[in-house]
């Protein structure tokens, strides 16, 4: 029996495109369940366990938008890569305001989809290295590997995105960093849409931070960000 990389759920409605995609993910020892349109997607995530997901924006019964949010509903943690068109560039943007984590533009090279995959499938599986994973910020426990960040009265339950850049932040504090700094080592590459997506991550990250004491997410015009964070004492 092959042994799989991972389990990926691909929802795509071109049958061509699809098959490329199918065949190319096989090859490369990935599980593939392919899905014509957003429905029958659904009923498959609802069903098996997924490492990650590819959805297609445009699809028939339940578009990729509206997918993602469903997903994100039952899975914080999931990967998702969204499938756009080169020409709908807000479709882009609209994809990481529902859940997605990265995009890929059509047409695209094999081999691109391929490294995309694998930065994030390390990431879900491989979270040790030398550096902590648990930090206490204000009067939040704070676990990278574990996707967390809670206290006594809340727990949010993030995504990997969003658990990436928080440990970004965090081993990173009280220093201002560059917009492409972040970008190149959260998401991996530098651009105008992945800028926009950072946007929406750092939005999210100061709502789950607001009113901690010691932790304070600053931007600083024209230049990035800054965490001015200060360990508590025990």
């Amino acid at each position: 029996m092959a042994d799989y990389k991972a389990k990926i759920l691909l929802v795509e409605d071109d049958p061509t495109l699809s098959y490329i995609i199918r065949d190319s993910l096989q090859k490369n020892n990935y599980e593939v369940v392919h899905c014509p349109d957003g429905e029958s997607a659904w009923q498959q995530f609802m069903k098996h366990n997924f490492d990650i997901c590819l959805l297609d924006v445009m699809l028939p019964k339940k578009d990729g938008m509206m997918l993602a949010n469903q997903i994100r509903t039952k899975n914080e943690a999931i990967p998702i890569i969204m499938l756009t068109s080169k020409s709908l560039d807000d479709d882009k943007i609209a994809g990481f305001k529902s859940g997605a984590d990265d995009y890929i533009t059509k047409p695209f090279n094999m081999q691109e989809l391929m490294l995309r995959l694998e930065v994030f499938l390390k990431r879900s599986k491989k979270k040790e290295d030398n550096t902590p994973t648990t930090f206490k910020i204000g009067n939040m426990d704070f676990d990278y590997t574990n996707l967390q960040l809670k206290n006594s009265e809340v727990e949010h339950q993030l995504t990997q995105r969003e658990a990436d850049l928080i440990r970004y932040l965090c081993l990173n504090a009280n220093r201002v960093l560059k917009r492409d700094e972040i970008l190149m080592n959260v998401w991996g590459k530098d651009d105008y849409f992945l800028g926009r997506s950072m946007d929406v991550f750092i939005t999210k990250v100061r709502k789950y931070l607001k009113d901690q004491v010691g932790a304070e997410l600053q931007t600083i015009h024209g230049i990035g960000f800054k965490f001015a964070y200060t360990q508590p004492t025990a």
